[in-house]
């Protein structure tokens, strides 16, 4: 893992969209900083150093026995305002959402469903958390995996009052009628975690998408280096078809796949997308991958529960650890499969300092600022560059999922039961 750069994030831009690397780039753009403050505890602090995100304060990776002290005193404090505004909302009977109506002005944040990611279920507090220490007030709602229910959501949150808008879309189309309706009543807008294509957002806020896929290929090949496969056919399971993000991700993958396949050091298999990344739909697409060319030596799975998909099929054929599959997000299922060896390697993207670097932003817009981000993003489709605010991913084999455990994403109990005692032990889960 590349240590904290001594100077601002630095960019470049190939086949049109933003990659990070770090100060050792050329640079053609500068991510700013856009945090307004970091809220953190030790572990948290030192994680956003890794992870290179801006904080608006000089980059330090030590802190004297005060300044920690002070440190996790503000972080009490801060979560003492975090529990009176979640005691509140629950309260007013509100499921996910803060104060509403209009005369009640705050930030709107509409988030897609509980089902295409675990992540979405621990983001509203990530989000409730950050509003309270910046000060501004939040109402979050969840579409529930409905299109329909997605723009009733945005309509109800723009005719009440919200000045600006945060949407983690379900699909360009109805991500793009929300993001329309705002604009005419000039409401600022950030795409958060999935950029909606053509969809005119002002602000983007997400993962490298493109350097995640560049990660999940490069595992790959290494995976294949390891296991000494000879001209492999590979496979790829990429995730919803609607989802830009899944498109990108493609697009870094097959970047560094392509030329495998072109010199003949690799053979291409079959190539299919998962309608809304769903696990149980990836399982019967592979089944039936599987079925027509039952040599197929690795799968490139787009995330973790694709790959989990492809796991269980590949069990019931005893070629579970022979067949490298890859994934993405850290999930638990995941990362017990990366310690097993079922799953070569999956992707740790940290959403908590994405849910902090989306509030920071929304709470400049709520305050009449024009936060500038020096990054440009293109969108594929309409052609447009938006300011995009990049969270750099991290790439977790077997001895790095400890570092995913530190850092309280998910715990040891958890993660360490059954079976995957004695594999924690010998990876040094703490």
């Amino acid at each position: 893992m590349r240590g904290a750069p001594n100077g601002p994030l630095s960019v470049n831009f190939r086949r049109g969209h933003y990659r990070a690397f770090g100060s050792s780039a050329t640079a053609v753009g500068v991510a700013e900083p856009i945090l307004a403050e970091c809220i953190s505890n030790r572990v948290f602090h030192d994680a956003l150093i890794r992870a290179m995100i801006p904080c608006g304060i000089p980059a330090v990776t030590t802190w004297d026995s005060s300044e920690r002290t002070a440190e996790l005193q503000r972080l009490l404090a801060i979560a003492a305002a975090g529990v009176m505004i979640v005691s509140s909302l629950a309260a007013c009977g509100s499921d996910e959402s803060g104060d509403g109506g209009p005369s009640n002005p705050r930030v709107g944040l509409i988030l897609p469903d509980a089902k295409s990611s675990q992540r979405w279920a621990k983001e509203p507090r990530y989000f409730r958390a950050a509003f309270a220490a910046l000060g501004v007030p939040v109402e979050i709602q969840n579409a529930g995996g409905d299109p329909a229910n997605f723009v009733r959501i945005g309509e109800e949150m723009i005719n009440n009052g919200v000045k600006v808008l945060i949407i983690a879309n379900l699909d360009s189309i109805s991500g793009k009628a929300v993001l329309n309706r705002a604009a005419e009543n000039d409401i600022p807008t950030i795409d958060y975690d999935r950029l909606t294509l053509n969809g005119g957002a002002d602000y983007y806020v997400s993962f490298d998408n493109e350097r995640i896929g560049e990660l999940q290929g490069y595992g790959l090949t290494k995976c294949l280096r390891v296991n000494n496969a000879v001209n492999p056919m590979v496979a790829s399971l990429n995730g919803s078809p609607t989802d830009g993000n899944a498109t990108i991700l493609k697009e870094g993958y097959d970047f560094v796949l392509q030329s495998r396949f072109d010199n003949g050091e690799y053979r291409r298999g079959p190539d299919q997308f998962v309608p809304d990344w769903d696990a149980a739909q990836a399982q019967q697409v592979f089944e039936q991958m599987f079925k027509q060319q039952p040599k197929i030596n690795a799968v490139l799975a787009a995330n973790d529960d694709i790959a989990g998909a492809v796991i269980k099929v590949l069990k019931k054929n005893k070629l579970n650890g022979k067949v490298p599959v890859t994934g993405q997000d850290a999930t638990l299922e995941g990362l017990r499969n990366v310690l097993s060896g079922d799953q070569c390697l999956t992707i740790y993207k940290r959403v908590e300092p994405e849910a902090y670097t989306a509030a920071s932003l929304a709470a400049k817009l709520f305050k009449g600022e024009t936060p500038k981000v020096g990054a440009k993003l293109q969108d594929p489709e309409s052609g447009e560059f938006i300011p995009f605010a990049s969270i750099p991913p991290v790439p977790i084999e077997a001895e790095q999922v400890k570092d995913v455990v530190a850092e309280g994403v998910i715990s040891k109990k958890e993660l360490c039961t059954g079976v995957y005692v004695a594999l924690c032990k010998e990876y040094g889960v703490e």
